[in-house]
This record gives structure tokens, sequence and C-alpha cells, in this order.
């Protein structure tokens, strides 16, 4: 049986890149192994989730092709898969850890604390406060407010080995009685992970290394319940490009984001796996390559700076190369962009072939939109600026010239057409750069286009010829 692994994302917000990034290593690992992927939301905080964050981050999972075996909208054999449908589960935890004298209700006040963190920075400034065991014989008093705390061991040291750092150890003498329930009922993040995660019966629990710190607290409830602990990886952090961490001042830093400013799927997947990643010298991977190649020995411990433009070319060698988006995947792509330009009804014939013309200068589907305009927008815009120099008298015969050779010609394409504008030229002894840009400017509405003949091949005999002939009653009439 393969591993079972979990994103457990709280919904707050957007989803980061980020939680991406360890959405994507969770994933790639149940995949290479014949596993499963689970979604968990972890929104015990009432008042920063939100079902709007739980839509937004559901769907940038199923737009990166991040398919999960249970959770949300799949379901699955331990739901809920949001813990804020859990309490009773957790609950019950909390009161058998109680009862076995592991765990005990805490009534220290807030101002309480806060007066003896007061002291100790007073006695040394650069001493860290710990709980020091107020209520750990107390008198029990369900009645009245209180947290509930786990009652850490003080000798020994609590022991793991990481899957990317190795092993840790960390001195129990240095380890607190940290809060599992808070005042509200609620659990904590250490309580209802280890739960979850046991409930679930997740075997590997990955994430970033901000959670290093987390992991000896949740080892100690593994072992206070009496159950057995799953292997643990910590992912180097994304860092911003000045090394602290990173957030919008310095990137987009939602999956939404490049999806709205254009990039695919893999685009942004190939970026973020090599995060912490790497298979030898090899920068672009497919996804079926991905799946082949990970393995958590190829994770280094290295953090890394994020790096805004190798993430736009990487994006852009996707979009790019035929064999990782192919022609029918970049069409379904770029239409909701040229729906935005009001051109959602754009043929797919005439689609299909006008991609391959502009895919090799397009880096974002935004940009391939605004270069595929022109073949779908009738008349086309024109620049003025090019309409200004270029659509002058002088243009108007060659103009209408190469509209009649387009509605003579035998065989409408690209080198049957060459040829002929090219036999034409030369016996009228007529400079090609003198066709071709009040030509570009009669077809596109730009002086920067693809191959003319493949324009005009794109477009059409019909709408060549009527574009051309348009031209040249402007450049006539603009005497």
């Amino acid at each position: 049986m393969g591993p079972r692994v979990r994103f457990a994302p709280s919904p707050s917000g957007y989803l980061h890149i980020g939680g991406a990034r360890t959405a994507l290593f969770n994933w790639l690992w149940a995949k290479s192994q014949g596993g499963v992927f689970v979604v968990r939301i972890e929104d015990t905080d009432q008042d920063r989730s939100s079902l709007e964050s739980v839509r937004a981050i559901l769907d940038s999972l199923t737009w990166l092709g991040l398919d999960w075996q249970e959770g949300p909208e799949v379901g699955g054999p331990h739901g809920s898969y949001f813990q804020s449908e859990r309490k009773p589960l957790y609950r019950e935890s909390v009161e058998q850890l109680i009862r076995q004298g592991k765990a005990y209700r805490c009534y220290c006040t807030k101002e309480e604390l806060d007066a003896q963190r007061a002291a100790l920075k007073e006695r040394d400034p650069k001493a860290q406060f710990v709980y020091p065991g107020t209520c750990r014989d107390r008198k029990d008093e369900p009645a009245l407010p209180h947290v509930v705390r786990f009652k850490s061991p003080k000798q020994g040291s609590t022991d793991f080995v990481d899957k990317v750092f190795g092993e840790i150890r960390t001195p129990n003498e240095v380890q607190q009685d940290f809060v599992i329930v808070r005042t509200d009922g609620y659990p904590l993040y250490n309580l209802a992970a280890v739960v979850d995660d046991h409930a679930m019966g997740i075997t590997l629990v990955a994430r970033g290394r901000d959670h290093i710190g987390n992991t000896p607290q949740q080892v100690l409830l593994y072992q206070a319940f009496g159950w057995e602990t799953p292997e643990f990886a910590h992912l180097p952090m994304m860092l911003s490009p000045k090394g602290d961490k990173l957030s919008k001042r310095h990137a987009s830093v939602g999956v939404q984001d490049y999806r709205e400013r254009g990039y695919t799927p893999m685009g942004v997947l190939n970026y973020l796996v090599r995060f912490g990643w790497s298979a030898g010298d090899q920068e672009i991977f497919a996804r079926d390559e991905l799946v082949r190649l990970f393995d958590w020995a190829r994770v280094n411990r290295s953090d890394g700076k994020f790096d805004e433009k190798k993430f736009a070319d990487v994006a852009f060698e996707h979009l790019k190369r035929p064999e990782l988006t192919p022609l029918d995947e970049y069409a379904r792509a770029v239409r909701p962009f040229l729906a935005a330009r009001g051109l959602g009804d754009a043929p797919d014939s005439t689609l299909a072939a006008a991609i391959p013309t502009i895919r090799e200068r397009a880096r974002t589907l935004v940009e391939a939109a605004v270069a595929l305009d022109y073949y779908f927008r009738d008349p086309p815009e024109l620049d003025p600026q090019a309409r200004a120099k270029v659509l002058v008298p002088a243009a108007a015969p060659l103009l209408a010239t190469l509209a009649e050779i387009c509605r003579g010609a035998s065989d409408f394409g690209v080198q049957p057409l060459e040829e002929a504008v090219r036999v034409w030229t030369e016996r009228e002894q007529i400079k090609m750069k003198d066709v071709a840009q009040p030509a570009r400017v009669a077809l596109t509405g730009r002086t920067a286009s693809p191959g003319l003949f493949e324009v005009m091949v794109v477009l059409g005999r019909d709408r060549s010829v009527a574009r051309l002939e348009a031209a040249a009653e402007l450049a006539r009439g603009s005497a």
C-alpha cells in the first residue's frame, strides 16, 4: 500500500505559492508511490476562515492539476475534511489526555501570564518565557474559564528523523506545557493536526521548514496517545529576493495571480518544484517526468530566493514548446483571455492555425491573446501611427495589386503566395519592403507581426483580400 499524505491549508485567503509548492511535493510523492493525496481544510480559526477562501484554494489546486483522492468535494472514509466539523473528536481526545494525567486545565489569565513575561524581560531581556507549570497540580475546576495544556516531560529528549533534515533532537527541558485547546474550546494546530493525521491514516507529513518547531510537540502527542508516529519531511523555505519572508511586497504570491497573468499550470509547478528539489541540471519538466523522478533524496535543505524573472522564463518555456503545451491545450487555455477582449467566439480552426504563428514570441497567455487579436477582429484595430506612416498614397497601388494576386492564386499557401509575390516584385522592380510593410499594417493593423504569408494563410483568401483592398482605399484617401 502506498503512502497517505495530506495538504492542510488554512482558508484565510488565496492559495500562496509556498503552499502550492507544499501541495505539489505531497502530490508528487503520492503519485509516484501509488499513494493517496488528501486535502483537509484547517478552519478552526473561525475569525480568519471563510468559505470564499476555501473556494479559492480548491479552485487553485484544481487549476494546477493537483487532484485529491480524499477531501472536500470528493469525500472519503475519514470525513469530515473540515476541522471545524470535527470538534467532538478533538474533545474526546483531549478528555482522554486529561483523564490519563497527560494534560490539564490551566486557569491562568492572559493578564497574569503577561505580567510574568514582563517580569522576566526586566530581569533578563534575552530570556525566552516558558510557562512555569502554575496549574500542573491545581485542583480541576472545569466550570471556570480555562485552556488545556499538554504536560510535557522534563527529562530526556524528543527525537525524530526528518526525510530532508535528518535526525532532530530536542531536549525536553526546553519544552513547555504547550496549549492544546483555547478558552473557546477550539483545538490549537498541534493537537488538531495530530488527531486528524492519525484518524486519516497519514503516513508522511510534509510541510515547510517553518513548521519544524512544531514537530517535537506533535511527536510528544503521538507518544501520549500511544499512536504510531508518521514520517516527517520539512521543505526549505521560499524567501524574498532580500532573504526575508516572501510576501506581496516582493512579488505576486497567490496562485490565482499567475493564472490571471496568463501562466500555465505546469509553468507554475515547474518553477515551484525547483525550490528545494533537483534532478541533475535539468530545468524544464513535463508533469509525468516529475512524477517519475520525484523522491525525497533529491530534496535539499537550502532555502531559495524567489526570482520573478526566472519564474517568467520557465513559464514561457512551457507555453512555447508544443511537446509541453500541445496545440489543443494552448487553445483551451488562451480562450478565456480572448473572451476578455471580446473575441470569445474565435473559430476553432482559425485559432489552431493562428497559434503556431505567435507562440514563439508570446510569453504569456495574456500576450498571446493580444498577438492573436487581429486574426479574429474585423476590421483589425489599426495603430494610428502605423496608419499615418505606412498607409500613404504610394502604397495604394501596391496593396491593390497584392489583393489581386491573392484573389487569383490557385494555391493559397505560404510558398505559392511568396513565389507569386516574388515574381511580381522582380518583374516590376519593386522592393519587397515597400510591399511588406503596408501589407502587414493592412492585414494586422500593426508594423510587427509573424511572417506576412503565414498571416495571409491563417486569415484566408477572402479576409486577406478584403483587408488589403480596405487599406488601399485608406491609403488613397490619405493624400
